[in-house]
């Protein structure tokens, strides 16, 4: 059983950053593409951001520019730096495999707050 536990999530005031962190444990992480999902509220749950076992990456239009995933496959960890962060990135967000279709039991996520 796959266990994916997602940290780093806090308030943050608009223009702000935040880094965001994925632990991913009984894997052989390094061979699965990865994403970062969120749940916006009264929305349904979406891909923001994928990198793939090779490090290439792809973003949904509305991060691109703003959001960075990367891997740390030593430490089976997927982190997502967020920038100039938005009152409509306010969501749980949460790790899983990618595309989607393919994911494993979700973790609790972590919420990220944007608000002045």
């Amino acid at each position: 059983q796959v266990q994916l536990v997602e940290s780093g999530g806090g308030l943050v005031q608009p223009g702000g950053s935040l880094r965001i962190s994925c632990a991913a444990s009984r894997i052989i992480f390094s061979i699965y593409t990865m994403g970062w999902y969120r749940q916006r509220p009264g929305r349904q749950r979406e891909l923001v951001a994928v990198i793939t076992s090779k490090g290439s990456t792809n973003y949904t239009d509305s991060v691109k520019g703003r959001f960075t995933i990367s891997r740390d496959n030593a430490k089976n960890t997927v982190y997502l730096q967020m920038n100039s962060l938005k009152p409509e990135d306010t969501a749980v967000y949460y790790c899983n495999r990618a595309p989607i279709g393919t994911m494993w039991s979700w973790g609790q996520g972590t919420q990220v707050t944007v608000s002045s």
